[in-house]
């Protein structure tokens, strides 16, 4: 009997997770690789589950094998599967839930720092010879107000951070329970919280609820130099509106997600002030790239062990 297949869309992933697929035979996209190829990779070699870190898998791709019965999404971020269509077609899709949780929260708040006391900046004047001791100004996080937008495994991760180095936090999450946050910590809505906030941090999954969640209106409700983190998805945050205000020098930024990856030549980003930018590598540790894709992978065999 031939081996099953699984189509992994990454040039490689953990060992661990490899051994834990020991029974299936691996194909692999490499990581570039464009829509119509992912396609007549599915159709030509017909995988029962995709092990998905890149690309998008919309419903061409979950419809180029028949016998495609699991989505196992390398992250947590499911915003690249076409989650309906999945639904339509039977086929399971499923995140690996907290696998890179903390990885992630660590980046949130080395990037909350690097805003904080402009070290990147620092750093850049420091090697091109400058010495810019005199006026130099950094924000002190101790006694500062951190407001986190979603509390789940991340969100509460960087909640004990702040509390830890002495941060007052706020929290808006329309699905957890005052009585399930320590004492001390303040549950609101988005538009009470934002006014409130030296330090603003994004945690929550991108929908419909939440795209485009920090538009020009609510930028504009953030204290003047306040640090906006986001750690989470592409697409909460209007890219265009808060350029702006970076330019204006009415905001500082902490970024990791973008709406166009990787970065054109032409990305207005690559000009902007005032913001720290990284390429999409909040869970690029070793615990969290083992975390992800051994999820992803024990996820595939619980779908496929159930289902035949």
């Amino acid at each position: 009997m031939a081996t099953d297949t699984i189509v992994v869309t990454e040039a490689k992933i953990h060992p661990d997770a490899v051994a834990l697929l020991a029974g299936y035979r691996l194909v692999y996209t490499g990581a570039n690789f464009s829509q119509d190829e992912l396609v007549a990779l599915c159709e030509r070699e017909q995988p029962v589950a995709i092990l998905a870190r890149y690309g998008r898998i919309d419903r061409r791709v979950l419809s180029a094998s028949q016998r495609l019965k699991v989505v196992g999404r390398h992250g947590v971020g499911m915003d690249a599967i076409d989650q309906q269509a999945a639904r339509d077609l039977g086929i399971a899709a499923v995140a690996a839930i907290g696998s890179n949780s903390q990885a992630v929260a660590e980046h949130a708040l080395g990037l909350m720092l690097a805003c904080a006391r402009r070290i990147p900046w620092l750093d850049r004047r420091m090697h091109d010879g400058h010495w810019d001791k005199a006026g130099y100004m950094g924000l002190e996080l101790s006694g500062a107000t951190l407001g986190i937008v979603g509390c789940g495994s991340i969100g509460a991760r960087v909640m004990r951070f702040a509390l830890a180095i002495g941060m007052h936090v706020r929290v808006c999450d329309p699905y957890i329970e005052p009585s399930s946050l320590p004492s001390g910590i303040v549950l609101c809505a988005l538009e009470e919280l934002l006014p409130l906030c030296d330090v603003l941090s994004l945690h929550c999954p991108l929908d419909d609820a939440t795209r485009g969640l920090l538009d020009e209106r609510r930028l504009g409700l953030l204290r003047q130099n306040a640090i906006v983190i986001n750690t989470a998805r592409a697409g909460l945050i209007d890219e265009a509106a808060i350029q702006a205000k970076l330019r204006a020098g009415q905001l500082q930024l902490g970024m990791d997600c973008f709406a166009v990856e990787p970065m054109a030549e032409d990305s207005p980003w690559l000009d902007t002030p005032n913001a720290v930018l990284t390429p999409h590598i909040g869970g690029t540790t070793d615990g969290g790239l083992r975390g992800m894709a051994v999820g992803a992978a024990e996820n595939i065999l619980r779908h496929l062990g159930r289902q035949g």
